[in-house]
């Protein structure tokens, strides 16, 4: 009667950790987390275990018991394959997906755009902003940050390409630029290898330099093939390019909005294209692709001239008659000036 006993008990025993163990497993795949209606960045640091997270998790108030994910887990074989990161946990997730994503490394992806057109100092200051980068440029010139990423002796403007691109917490400021830089190398050998033939450039760089040129005149992509166009055509012609956004570039800080015509006959700045000929020492921005690929496909015409129509297109001129005709109606009244 006594082991009778015992064999009851047991049996009554095991009937309600079985209950139990089925209602856990169960509320593990189909309850949602305890997190409110609003979502969670979880950290795991590298090495932790997984019994650390579930207690963790246990102590945050997103799961009501540790043991049961650290057993789940184990049970899994999924203890040991959680990965290190920052996860978002969302309203709605259930404990079973959110180690899902522990195993899978579906961390928290954040992201940073460079902007076409920025110069450096502007792509720095874009990075320095952002809170979840690491900084470890900060403080540094331009000669050390490029030699940090591996480019001695290489100046940064225009090197870096203007994307949206997106990493997780943790990322360094060094690893940013340097897949702008890959980037930016990647695209540049693209174009150069499909360029038009009987261009004035005498390697990728100088495309480089026109193609920054291009992205500061204008913002309207129809007309990047034809304003390449005629600064081609000048440059073959041994013309001035004379454009504005070179002046503007070289002054740095030291403009204040307004060009005079003393920064245009400012023979000191080497960025001055009134009075320089040829392309300048650098880039000035980061060029885009259509910039690049406009500077290595320039529109086919005999336009010499363009001035802005204060609309942000231009008109184009094939005479300095016929040019100064557009800049009285265009540009004079208002103040500007014209190439």
């Amino acid at each position: 009667m006594k082991w009778n006993r015992i064999l009851g008990l047991l049996l009554v025993l095991g009937s309600f950790l079985g209950g139990w163990a089925w209602m856990e497993w169960r509320s593990f795949h189909e309850t949602p987390l305890e997190i409110g209606e609003e979502a969670l960045l979880f950290t795991v640091t590298p090495g932790e275990s997984m019994n650390s997270v579930a207690r963790r998790l246990a102590g945050q108030g997103v799961i009501g018991d540790a043991s049961v994910l650290s057993w789940i887990a184990r049970f899994k074989g999924l203890a040991s394959r959680i990965q290190a990161g920052e996860y978002l946990i969302s309203p709605g997730m259930t404990a079973s997906e959110l180690l899902d994503r522990l195993v899978s490394g579906e961390v928290t992806r954040y992201s940073l755009t460079l902007v076409e057109g920025w110069n450096f100092a502007q792509t720095l200051a874009a990075i320095h902003r952002n809170p979840v980068l690491r900084h470890t440029l900060k403080g540094l010139g331009n000669e050390a940050i490029m030699a940090r990423l591996g480019h001695s002796g290489l100046h940064p403007e225009g090197r870096f390409f203007p994307d949206t691109y997106h990493f997780s917490r943790g990322m360094s400021d060094r690893e940013i630029l340097q897949r702008a830089y890959r980037k930016m190398e990647q695209v540049l050998r693209e174009e150069w290898e499909s360029r038009a033939e009987g261009l004035p450039y005498r390697n990728p760089y100088e495309a480089l330099i026109m193609a920054s040129i291009i992205e500061k005149e204008t913002g309207l992509a129809q007309e990047r093939g034809a304003i390449a166009g005629v600064f081609v055509r000048r440059l073959q012609k041994g013309m001035l390019l004379q454009t504005d956004p070179t002046i503007i570039y070289g002054l740095g800080a030291k403009f204040d909005g307004n060009l005079r015509r003393i920064h245009l006959n400012d023979e000191r700045n080497p960025y001055n294209t009134y009075r320089h000929k040829g392309l300048p020492p650098t880039p000035i921005a980061m060029p885009g692709r259509q910039a690049i690929h406009a500077a290595l496909h320039p529109e086919e015409g005999t336009a010499l001239y363009f001035v802005a129509r204060g609309d942000g297109s231009h008109y184009f001129s094939d005479t300095l008659e016929e040019h100064n005709r557009a800049v009285r109606k265009y540009q004079i009244k208002r103040g500007g000036s014209a190439r």
